[in-house]
């Protein structure tokens, strides 16, 4: 495996326009909040950055609005050096933005309007098909259309690369056939939606994983949060990992370099432990900087606090 996996991403890109609030409004209320910021975002567009700056060589499908936005997220990603030759552009849709407010304790409370993230169709993927070629793990989410996410698993499957599926925005009933990837990684809400089932322990995180394989994930790599994560491998094997510890400004972003990381660890034929331990610090980083895309760590930034907290290993 290549120490500089390529990483393709087939997801979305947003602006996030983000508010710090007091704490989060109730129905009805209004709050007087601070430090408005506009700052590059989209599950998809924040994962490929992370992996950019992790150590892979990140590749990107996706559509934006022909519009300022589009413009600035475009020179975003390019800055960053991800291959940007697959992203399309829609004069008749605006760019997709996330609304974010984000409360004294770092939590946040996310709604987006996806635009032209909904327009990406599985005619797009497949007349993308080149971009797969010489790939080691596609990343997929579920902020596009799910016979989108289908056709991405497909290619994937046809040019024989790993697929890490992180399952956000999650849904109830969501279609098996879209589990059978090589990796999910849920956090714990989601997990819980898709499930149906309540995780809350380290009994009830196995029983949560455990049916997520059953419908057809080869490895579940749970993200517990402030516990941590777990693996969970088809053959039984499982594997609790604890947290490491930084100072929380917002969490907005810290699932997508979890999982930007995991997938470059696995890119680089990591053992799947380490590569969450690797996703572990990663998140955790993510946590101490305002912002999405900007928050998204360095290999050098994880690799010290990895060295500085072992006991996390």
């Amino acid at each position: 495996m290549p120490d500089k996996p390529r990483i393709l991403v087939v997801g979305s890109i947003n602006m996030d326009l983000v508010v710090r609030s007091p704490h989060m409004p109730a129905p009805g209320e209004t709050v007087l909040g601070s430090g408005f910021v506009t700052s590059p975002g989209g599950k998809g567009a924040n994962q490929a950055v992370a992996a950019a700056r992790l150590g892979g060589h990140g590749r990107f499908i996706g559509r934006l609005g022909q519009d300022a936005f589009g413009e600035q997220l475009l020179a975003g990603l390019r800055a960053e050096g991800v291959d940007c030759t697959h992203i399309m552009t829609t004069p008749d849709a605006p760019t997709g933005v996330a609304i974010i407010v984000v409360d004294s304790h770092g939590e946040n409370s996310i709604v987006v309007a996806s635009g032209a993230n909904h327009l990406v169709s599985p005619d797009d993927i497949f007349s993308a098909a080149g971009a797969f070629e010489q790939v080691q793990v596609v990343v997929l989410q579920l902020e596009l259309p799910l016979p989108t996410v289908r056709a991405a698993i497909q290619l994937a499957r046809r040019h024989g690369c790993k697929i890490v599926l992180d399952p956000a925005p999650a849904q109830p009933n969501l279609p098996s056939e879209l589990c059978e990837v090589d990796i999910i990684s849920p956090n714990v809400t989601e997990a819980e939606l898709i499930t149906g089932q309540r995780s809350v322990d380290e009994s009830s995180d196995k029983l949560v994983a455990s049916e997520l394989i059953e419908r057809g994930a080869k490895a579940v790599v749970l993200k517990l949060g402030s516990r941590g994560s777990m693996v969970v491998m088809a053959d039984g094997h499982f594997y609790t990992l604890p947290p490491y510890k930084v100072s929380v400004v917002d969490t907005t972003a810290a699932g997508d370099a979890f999982t930007a990381a995991l997938a470059v660890a696995v890119g680089q034929g990591q053992p799947l432990r380490a590569a969450a331990q690797f996703a572990n610090a990663a998140g955790a980083l993510a946590c101490s900087a305002l912002g999405a895309q900007a928050a998204m760590p360095t290999l050098d930034q994880v690799k010290l606090l990895m060295r500085d907290q072992p006991h996390a290993t």
